[in-house]
């Protein structure tokens, strides 16, 4: 695995649960592309998941992957969470089912296609990239998904 991707996600929603979308942007060797959906009724979480999900579908091979996420639901989910929850058949450590499942079991698949590391980048805090997609976020739940398709 030789080729190197830098990937900024972030989900949102308003009211949470209400109206949600999600935006990704992927760096490969300086080229950057956007993505972005919009879901009618949906969590903050899910769409933070489905951010990353999308993101690692995009990707054409096997890579390492900088995972770069303002949510530490996604961040601790990914490298500590996940493992157990598959061990205990999606379960909690209390017994309940995990939230999100269907989810976090695509990304797992996803995942598990590529060398992955994760970074969690504080909300808001004027990262470049993490302003980006939290924009591109916004702009695609206002406008019910219905961007141009610049997404490069």
């Amino acid at each position: 695995m030789t080729d190197e991707v830098e990937i900024y996600t972030d989900g949102g929603c308003s009211p949470n649960p209400g109206e949600g979308a999600w935006a990704c942007l992927l760096r490969y060797k300086g080229v950057e592309k956007t993505l972005s959906g919009y879901e009618q009724q949906t969590t903050n979480n899910r769409m933070e998941l489905m951010a990353a999900l999308m993101a690692l579908r995009a990707l054409k091979r096997p890579s390492v992957v900088q995972l770069y996420t303002d949510s530490q639901y996604v961040k601790n989910g990914l490298e500590s969470w996940i493992s157990g929850w598959q061990a205990r058949g999606w379960r909690t450590a209390d017994k309940k089912p995990v939230l999100n499942a269907d989810l976090w079991q695509a990304l797992l698949a996803e995942a598990n296609k590529h060398q992955m590391r994760y970074t969690w980048v504080r909300g808001h805090s004027g990262h470049v990239e993490n302003e980006r997609v939290d924009e591109l976020v916004r702009k695609t739940r206002l406008s019910r998904g219905k961007l141009e398709s610049d997404h490069v």
